[in-house]
């Protein structure tokens, strides 16, 4: 009996390695076939750490959660499997992914500086802008998880973003965006002062902390794809 449980945890665990890096490796040949390997490589391993970021905070919470699964030209997601207890939790969780890719893209700037590299140079620009963009506050992107704690009132915020990003670059990607943000706009509609729930419910300290770190982040992610995108431009 205790062998055959083990043998199952085993399988389970060999399941989750095989669908994590299965997927990844699509991923990677996928981005290959259009940008090159080295580029592809890079970046998926920038989106691998973003998602690290989510599973360890989620870990750390006590949540049940699945290992990071990739979807080309899309991105990565983690199944929580167990909903946060409240949005303080949520946050804690959706801000680690942003701040761990950060981290690493700006590891692929330092070695562009020092080696010259105008493809590492490339692959920090691509990690940048992609935990930029997740910051966008609407849900479910991280940065609409990040501000629920601070208030879910700034979801409305992330609208008019979202339209202007859409009549920039028309993508079905933002299409997708708005449409699974309709439940949520629909649910401060309904139910009006929405984060005096408990779920919402947060200290003055906790909201405070976190609009620190959310609009520190945004700001140095900003500056850096600015900066970079100029330098590249520059090259060009």
């Amino acid at each position: 009996m205790i062998k055959a449980l083990l043998l199952v945890l085993m399988a389970g665990k060999i399941g989750k390695f095989l669908m994590t890096t299965g997927t990844m490796l699509l991923s990677i040949a996928t981005y290959a076939f259009v940008y090159g390997w080295r580029y592809a490589v890079g970046f998926v391993g920038l989106i691998f750490a973003h998602e690290m970021g989510h599973y360890l905070a989620a870990r750390k919470a006590r949540l049940d959660v699945g290992a990071p699964c990739f979807i080309p030209f899309v991105g990565a997601w983690i199944q929580l499997k167990e909903q946060p207890m409240n949005a303080e939790v949520e946050a804690a969780v959706a801000m680690a992914g942003p701040v761990l890719g950060t981290g690493a893209a700006f590891l692929c700037y330092l070695a562009a500086e020092s080696s010259g590299s105008k493809l590492l140079m490339a692959i920090s620009y691509s990690g940048f802008m992609l935990n930029l963009f997740n910051l966008i506050p609407i849900t479910p992107l991280d940065g609409g998880r990040i501000v629920s704690v601070i208030s879910p009132k700034i979801w409305y915020v992330g609208i008019p973003v979202l339209i202007g990003l859409f009549i920039w670059h028309p993508s079905p990607m933002l299409l997708i965006l708005g449409i699974m943000f309709i439940p949520k706009v629909l649910e401060t509609l309904r139910n009006g002062d929405i984060e005096s729930g408990p779920y919402y419910s947060a200290g003055r300290a906790v909201r405070i902390r976190y609009a620190v770190q959310y609009l520190a982040l945004a700001f140095f992610l900003s500056v850096t794809v600015y900066t970079i995108h100029e330098r590249l431009a520059g090259t060009v």
